[in-house]
């Protein structure tokens, strides 16, 4: 019964924020955990998930079939209903060969106080494959989160990792996304973050082109406000014949943030080819004053300036 009980307090959250609850359908291959119970599993043709209770939270490896394209992505929801405590969550995701496949993750701690969440996700992409990864959060007041991934892309296959936390606080946060990349692969790793009051911000992305002709683009957006901290590491490292690297970083400063970003680029093949670009200080002044001409105050103006920051 309690189950069932944190089962609809999740969907209810879902609703509430008009998430997507199409994973609480039987055509959806996902898994819902709430704090270290396991509250469901759905397998669909091509897709198993098979999920550990642990100390603390739940370990769920999910493996992709060969020649697999999914017309729905696999929903991987984490959730915690309580005001305080600790979870672990660890994903271990494998995809076969030629398959495509889209993973939704969901973290939803509405009402944390004094939370802490630590998830690590290791993702290795067959041959030919492609893999798009998106992270999204609901967070309370007091969360404090440690997220890794790390991510093998096999020839010729492709990855898209995305990081969302842009609605709520993100108080303490440490991000780190790995990917390597064989020859022909491809990836994008993005991450929008909004920080404010007091939170604390580390974010480090790193791409490995280790193969011929691999391809990686690093984006990272920071907003920060009121006296938040925010220290943003993008690091690709040119390794294979002919790879090409880019890495762009935007970070606005508003209040008495403090931001620091630090690019770096390290080439150890002269056929390979790493390039940057970064900002770093306020919100662009002609695009406020434009936005104030046609009747916004600076405030309204200054909050549809980030908001397309953080979508775009």
């Amino acid at each position: 019964m309690d189950r069932v009980k944190e089962y609809e307090a999740l969907v209810e959250v879902y609703e509430n924020e008009g998430l997507d609850t199409s994973l609480f359908g039987n055509r959806i291959a996902a898994i819902i955990i709430s704090g270290d119970k396991i509250l469901g599993v759905n397998n669909v043709e091509g897709v198993e998930i098979v999920g550990e209770e642990i100390e603390d939270g739940v370990k769920a490896t999910v493996k992709i079939d060969d020649n697999i394209e999914l017309p729905f992505p696999v929903h991987l929801c984490t959730g915690f209903l309580k005001n305080e405590g600790y979870q672990r969550v660890i994903f271990d995701i494998t995809t076969g060969k030629n398959s495509k496949v889209k993973f939704l993750s969901h973290c939803i701690f509405p009402y944390a106080k004094d939370f802490t969440h630590d998830a690590y996700a290791t993702i290795k992409i067959g041959e030919g494959s492609t893999v798009i990864y998106e992270d999204e959060h609901v967070h309370g007041e007091g969360v404090r989160m440690i997220s890794r991934t790390d991510v093998e892309v096999g020839k010729k296959g492709g990855y898209v990792g995305r990081f969302s936390l842009s609605k709520h606080r993100a108080k303490e946060l440490k991000l780190e996304m790995n990917v390597n990349l064989d020859d022909y692969a491809v990836a994008e790793l993005v991450s929008k973050i909004k920080a404010v009051k007091d939170d604390s911000v580390e974010v480090k992305e790193i791409a490995r082109l280790n193969g011929k002709s691999s391809r990686a683009n690093l984006k990272s957006t920071v907003i920060a406000f009121d006296d938040a901290k925010a220290n943003v590491i993008n690091e690709a490292y040119g390794i294979g014949d002919y790879a090409k690297g880019h890495v762009e970083c935007h970070e606005v400063v508003k209040g008495n943030a403090d931001v620091q970003t630090i690019p770096l680029l390290r080439v150890r093949n002269d056929k390979a080819e790493l390039t940057h670009e970064a900002s770093i200080g306020r919100i662009n002044e002609a695009q406020l004053v434009q936005l104030m001409a046609k009747g916004l105050t600076e405030d309204e103006a200054a909050e549809l300036i980030i908001e397309g920051l953080l979508r775009g």
